[in-house]
């Protein structure tokens, strides 16, 4: 880690962004009060729960490292956040990972009954792509691209992929390999698509989206690694949501197959790759290099 990245104020960055961000969702999103209303609620009721906004974050933090603004890729980092919202309501429904709680709150499903939860969940990802299509396009880049870029990521070869794969490995041993294909679909490809992003919202070079995308692909990786430990150390108070639910539901994770201590190898071995490939930005990448650094060290 740098000495900039250590004098880098990533707590302003986050609240910074994270009050960006919502403000720029709220206007994106119907009010409660636009018919039917209850959906309208439903999607807010996740979408504004107090989540840290770390995908649009690190988007932010890509489109600033090639030398864009906030406001240009301000729409993709909310359709990048209804995407991600849509797909933790879906995965907590009782068809699914059958959570109660999420972001230190009950569930969608828990509040607004099953069916609602579904609808909700398939309405913030109609959403993403109405929200991503009123972002500008750049010379390198055009709608089509940006569309692309998230229709893949969401998809039945990554986003969706990785909860199938994720709900039929259930009481089944699986293999470093196979969990790490769960991990790449389920976790790293959204966060390696917000990276993408936000480097297309920058008009960046084909060098820099490589870059971006070796770093969106390691941290991702990491960040589900952490997440497979987090669910074993801490609280669920701690972390907002049920705690010790993989091992209650013999769930194959890091820790379960390779233990803590190798589990934490595996985590700083993909961090150290992620801050690798932003060596090409000179220095200029400095909140990124903060935000993978957080990730590592986060509690919950």
């Amino acid at each position: 880690m740098s000495a900039k990245t250590k004098s880098f104020d990533l707590n302003q960055f986050l609240a910074t962004r994270t009050d960006a961000v919502n403000a720029a969702l709220d206007k994106f999103i119907p009010s409660e009060k636009t018919k039917p209303a209850t959906i309208h609620k439903a999607m807010r009721y996740s979408l504004f729960a107090g989540g840290k906004r770390m995908r649009p974050a690190v988007l932010l933090a890509a489109a600033e490292a090639c030398g864009g603004t906030d406001k240009a890729a301000m729409p993709l980092a909310c359709a990048v956040e209804c995407i991600h919202t849509y797909s933790l309501i879906h995965d907590d429904l009782p068809a699914m990972d059958n959570d109660d709680f999420r972001r230190g709150k009950p569930t969608n499903h828990k509040v607004f009954g099953e069916g609602i939860a579904v609808l909700a969940g398939d309405a913030l990802l109609t959403q993403a792509f109405e929200i991503a299509a009123q972002a500008a396009s750049w010379p390198r880049y055009s709608h089509r691209d940006l569309v692309l870029e998230i229709a893949k990521a969401s998809g039945s070869l990554q986003l969706v992929g990785g909860q199938v794969a994720d709900l039929e490995g259930e009481n089944k041993k699986l293999s470093i390999a196979e969990l790490k294909f769960i991990h790449e679909r389920k976790t790293s490809a959204l966060l390696c698509c917000s990276v993408r992003l936000g480097g297309m919202s920058a008009n960046c070079t084909p060098a820099q989206l490589k870059a971006l995308t070796d770093f969106g692909y390691n941290v991702g990786l990491a960040f589900q690694v952490i997440d497979d430990i987090l669910d074993v150390t801490q609280t669920s108070e701690q972390l907002g949501k049920t705690a010790g639910k993989d091992v209650a539901v013999q769930k194959a994770t890091y820790p379960s197959i390779v233990g803590l201590e190798k589990s934490r190898k595996i985590a700083a071995d993909l961090t150290a790759k992620a801050f690798a490939a932003l060596n090409i930005f000179k220095g200029k990448a400095v909140a990124l290099e903060a935000l993978a650094e957080f990730l590592l060290k986060r509690e919950k």
